[in-house]
């Protein structure tokens, strides 16, 4: 087992406090919106290793079989299989979709062909991988998840046009034929790609309506719905960009602590705001549509995104006989799952399928495996090759000297592994 050391994210959107608060550490004074765990080429964990500090991606290179395990191996080749991320939002991420394995491979091959630097602020794909995702609400969490019924979208545009009629302003040509659109007769992936179109690409007539809408609504007096009060907030992040009014095509999703949600390739979404613990194929592939500030490609994003309305995709959380909490998606790159062990509690093994990262949040616990073990504590992580299977989860037990105090707080752990 090796200790991590790992990169943390200053992207603004990002809290400045919950993910310190969640490990028991200092916060930076910045914002903090994203804590990277894994072997992802672009910020790799540090492991402590008897020979020194390795990055992750190194030393699974350069022991590829006992790290990965042979299945893993020759199913994804030598690298981590997947990547584990704490994010934290204080106001919404960019409107973004994640490409299928097939276009990430071809797309990545001609970015390199035209010498695209990997860098390069205008690059979509810096990876040859997809990004199939989960994210797990640590607190309540708020997010746009894939696109809504065409009738609930059609309502809430025709409940804008309302409030904007209702100031004595005009309503916008462009409001009436989105509406318009939601309400014909087409197939509904026509219809939602259409009314997308009229609204992604931005322009003075999107500002405008932007503007008017996040205006009416605010003044409105009657109760809003999360929907339409998310337009007034995401105007106020993000002034006139189209992704504020795109948010009225998309499903509306608050999960509380211990609720999932995955994201395939083509789910446009946008988290809004909460901690969570993500898990995602080892990718960085993002293409944006808005609420951002950076690289928008609207005709890649058009010809990438699942325009097909969809229930939201819920992770249903699975318990297995041993008490382990298991979320598994529908993707062969991940599992996650969450073990709480209390001082007087029996040791209980990990799930684990090739190679492992392990996360405290609480307390401390003693992993023991065939090959040694450790004492990982609150904040701290481990990655686990695949030639330590079993890990045994032990409590830690540190008594109080005076016998009437409470009993610790049980300790938990995250453990993220391969998909069986």
């Amino acid at each position: 087992m090796f200790a991590l050391t790992n990169v943390m994210r200053d992207y603004p959107w990002g809290s400045s406090t919950a993910i310190a608060e969640l490990l028991g550490a200092q916060p930076s004074g910045g914002p903090e919106a994203e804590l990277w765990m894994g072997a992802h080429p672009d910020s790799p964990s540090i492991a402590s290793t008897p020979d020194g500090p390795v990055s992750l991606d190194q030393l699974i290179s350069e022991h590829p079989l006992s790290t990965l395990g042979e299945e893993v191996h020759a199913a994804f080749g030598a690298k981590l299989p997947f990547l584990v991320k704490l994010l934290a939002a204080n106001q919404a991420l960019s409107l973004q979709v994640h490409p299928t394995l097939e276009r990430a491979s071809e797309r990545f091959a001609d970015e390199e062909a035209a010498g695209v630097p990997r860098d390069a602020a205008h690059r979509n794909y810096k990876d040859e991988n997809h990004k199939p995702e989960m994210i797990l609400a640590l607190t309540p969490f708020e997010a746009l998840c894939g696109f809504r019924p065409c009738a609930e979208a059609a309502e809430l545009f025709r409940a804008v046009g309302a409030a904007i009629a209702s100031t004595g302003a005009e309503v916008p040509e462009l409001l009436g034929q989105v509406e318009m659109t939601l309400n014909s007769r087409m197939a509904e992936p026509m219809v939602v790609r259409k009314a997308f179109e009229m609204l992604i690409g931005g322009g003075p007539a999107t500002t405008e309506l932007v503007g008017l809408a996040a205006a009416a609504l605010s003044a409105s007096s009657g109760e809003l719905s999360a929907s339409l009060l998310t337009v007034v907030e995401l105007a106020k992040q993000y002034p006139g960009d189209s992704g504020v009014l795109v948010s009225l095509l998309l499903n509306r999703v608050s999960l509380e602590p211990g609720e999932a949600i995955y994201l395939p390739a083509g789910n446009i979404h946008a988290y809004l705001s909460g901690l969570g613990l993500e898990v995602m194929a080892s990718s960085d592939n993002v293409l944006r549509g808005g609420l951002t500030g950076k690289h928008v490609d609207v005709p890649e994003l058009l010809e990438t995104v699942d325009f097909a309305p969809s229930a939201v995709p819920v992770v249903p959380t699975r318990v297995t006989d041993l008490g382990q909490k298991v979320w598994e998606p529908p993707f062969a790159e991940f599992a996650l799952q969450r073990v709480e062990i209390s001082s007087d509690s029996e040791p209980v093994p990990l799930v684990q399928n090739g190679p492992m990262i392990v996360l405290a949040v609480s307390g401390s616990v003693l992993l023991d495996s065939p090959r040694g073990d450790m004492v990982l504590s609150r904040g701290g992580s481990v990655f686990v090759p695949a030639a330590e299977n079993p890990v045994m989860v032990h409590p830690v037990v540190n008594r109080s000297e005076d016998s009437s105090a409470p009993d610790p707080a049980p300790a938990v752990v995250f453990a993220i592994t391969v998909a069986a």
